[in-house]
């Protein structure tokens, strides 16, 4: 199943949107990531995979396919790893993909399932109310 969550990069001072697109299907269990990540945001997998499990909820054992668009937009930092989270179960059919329309989603997560703060706050919110979204999940601290 196919699954979209929108969150936010960080340009300078400037909020871009990202579309995280979460699609699972059957066969060997691989976790792939595209769409111009960085270290950091590679190493998602790990964090989500951990912090999934320890809050009682099941990582899919089956092809997770992430892309992260726009490709051409370089996305960098642990930002990403709540609306990934939230896309894996979303397409997993663990929480309603109808949940997610108008919502903006960014957060790096602890292994035990916390959100943790991120960088650039106040360049996301500006960017949610610009861009007119129901709801923005940001930790600010």
């Amino acid at each position: 199943m196919l699954a979209k969550v929108t969150t936010c990069a960080i340009i300078g001072l400037e909020g871009e949107i990202v579309e995280v697109e979460v699609d699972t299907a059957r066969g060997l269990p691989s976790f792939t990531l595209v769409g111009l990540p960085d270290a950091a945001v590679k190493e998602s997998a790990e964090r989500v995979r951990a912090a999934t499990k320890n809050s009682g909820l099941v990582m899919p054992g089956n092809r997770i396919t992430i892309n992260l668009a726009p490709a051409d937009l370089h996305k960098a930092g642990p930002s990403y790893d709540l609306p990934i989270a939230i896309g894996i179960l979303a397409a997993s059919e663990q929480i309603p993909v109808g949940t997610l329309e108008g919502s903006l989603v960014v957060g790096e997560l602890s292994l035990d399932g916390a959100v943790r703060h991120i960088r650039g706050v106040i360049s996301i919110a500006a960017l949610a109310r610009l861009r007119q979204f129901k709801q923005a999940a940001i930790c600010p601290y």
